[in-house]
């Protein structure tokens, strides 16, 4: 079942936060938090996160109605960044690495995405049972955004 879930993942990612829109947002389960979700008759994602310039989340996929996988993430953009029209083109940028999301990198982006004056890297260790990553987003060679991530195959 590990091959299914793994392609409703990248699914999902797509069409939730990596999506830019608000079609995949619900009425959150905790007070002041973001909660996107996606799914079909037997699968679930959720993604449940705090804050924007900084912030931290959780994401969820259930099985039958059983947590399955789950990855935490925090990060955000640096403290150096103050105007909001800047935070808001690295996380334009951010989603559109997020939408490149594959086989091969599928918890957050792919390893490199290049796109005018930004740059995005992703790197991992580990596989879908297990893993640990960062990944960092540099404008014209000063970084701008930096998030780490772990997570896996519940048991």
């Amino acid at each position: 079942m590990t091959t299914s879930v793994r392609d409703f993942l990248i699914e999902a990612k797509r069409h939730t936060y990596a999506a830019q829109g608000d079609d995949a947002s619900v009425v959150p389960l905790l007070p002041r938090s973001r909660q996107l979700e996606y799914g079909n008759e037997s699968l679930l994602y959720r993604d449940v996160y705090f804050g924007m310039a900084y912030f931290v989340g959780l994401e969820t996929v259930y099985q039958k109605g059983q947590p399955y996988w789950s990855m935490s993430y925090a990060g955000g953009v640096d403290q150096a960044v103050t105007a909001m029209d800047e935070v808001r083109s690295i996380y334009a940028f951010l989603r559109a690495a997020l939408r490149q999301v594959s086989a091969e990198y599928i918890f957050r982006g792919p390893s490199n995405f290049r796109d005018g004056d930004y740059d995005y890297e992703n790197s991992f260790d580990g596989n879908f049972e297990t893993f640990r990553g960062s990944e960092v987003i540099r404008q014209t060679g000063r970084i701008v955004y930096t998030l780490s991530y772990s997570g896996g195959v519940l048991r």
